[in-house]
């Protein structure tokens, strides 16, 4: 009876030293899921760096597109700062606000705010247009605008009626500095008779005139 025993124990003892190192390996592989396992999954682990890279490339593509949006953006005309006599005069007519670069940049700067940008740079192409004369350079800008302005297919397409635009699929056969008159007669009194009021109570206007008005008071 007393070596049955011997025996029993020593299978016990046999087989609790072999299920130990088994027991650690599945212990240790357990751990090292457990660690990695918000690695290959979707769910957010707060304690893990795969969340602080998925942040940081969700900012840098943030970044990315607002820094792409503003090279779509053109440039304004270079003006010097305009004056409180200036800017009182832009509400006396449109031809005055039109006249001045400060005056259209700030008008621009208006019509951004209602999708309707467009309409001023059109109508600036159309004004450095005129003042080409090498025929080769003609062409090739009276193309450019036509791309940009008044084929259907892009997305800074103005707003022409039918006559207009046949007026100016004729005009492309032989482009020239007036290829667009029609064109641009018809956006500068469109951006008068419907941005204009507008702007002249915009925040935009006010504010500026504000601004000047409380610069000569204290000068």
């Amino acid at each position: 009876p007393m070596g049955s025993e011997r025996m029993e124990m020593r299978k016990r003892q046999m087989s609790t030293t072999q299920e130990t190192p088994g027991a650690a390996q599945a212990q240790h592989s357990t751990g090292n899921r457990g660690s990695n396992a918000c690695c290959f999954c979707w769910c957010c682990c707060c304690s893990c760096s795969c969340l602080t890279v998925r942040n940081q490339d969700e900012e840098r593509a943030r970044r990315t597109s607002h820094e792409l949006q503003a090279e779509g953006i053109p440039n304004c005309e270079e003006s010097p700062a305009p004056t409180l006599e200036e800017v009182n005069a832009w509400a006396q007519s449109f031809d005055k606000l039109m006249l001045t670069p400060a005056g259209r940049n700030a008008f621009r700067e208006f019509l951004r705010t209602e999708f309707s940008e467009e309409n001023m740079l059109f109508w600036m192409a159309c004004e450095e247009l005129k003042q080409e004369s090498n025929k080769s350079v003609i062409e090739e800008k009276a193309r450019l605008i036509y791309e940009d302005y008044i084929s259907i297919l892009s997305p800074k397409e103005v707003s022409l009626d039918s006559r207009v635009r046949e007026v100016i699929n004729r005009n492309m056969l032989e482009p020239s500095q007036h290829t667009f008159d029609d064109a641009q007669l018809q956006i500068y009194t469109l951006m008068h008779r419907d941005s204009y009021p507008r702007f002249m109570n915009s925040a935009i206007y006010k504010d500026l005139l504000r601004s000047l008005s409380e610069k000569s008071i204290e000068a």
